[in-house]
């Protein structure tokens, strides 16, 4: 599996704009990507040193149209912490 495949997308919301500050950035990532997976995708993409992954599973909500249910798709969460001495990740800079 490659790297850009493990991560999909950033997120972007008030709290994980707020834990920048901290060194902590948030990402969508492949389901059945590991903790070390996880880690390794965000050193090679973004070239810096990862402390630490937390990861969160993420249930699908259930949605209807009319009398028709439906479920959203899960996915997986991974909140990244770097080191103290790597630089940030430049992707969330300008936001």
């Amino acid at each position: 599996m490659n790297a850009y495949d493990i991560i999909r997308r950033p997120v972007i919301t008030e709290k994980s704009m707020g834990e920048m500050a901290d060194k902590k950035y948030t990402f969508i990532v492949d389901i059945n990507a590991n903790k070390n997976q996880i880690k390794k995708a965000v050193e090679e993409v973004f070239k810096v040193k990862v402390d630490k992954v937390n990861t969160i599973r993420m249930m699908g909500k259930m949605k209807r149209m009319g009398r028709y249910e439906g479920r959203r798709p899960g996915y997986k969460k991974a909140i990244v912490k770097l080191t103290q001495d790597s630089k940030a990740i430049e992707f969330f800079e300008g936001l």
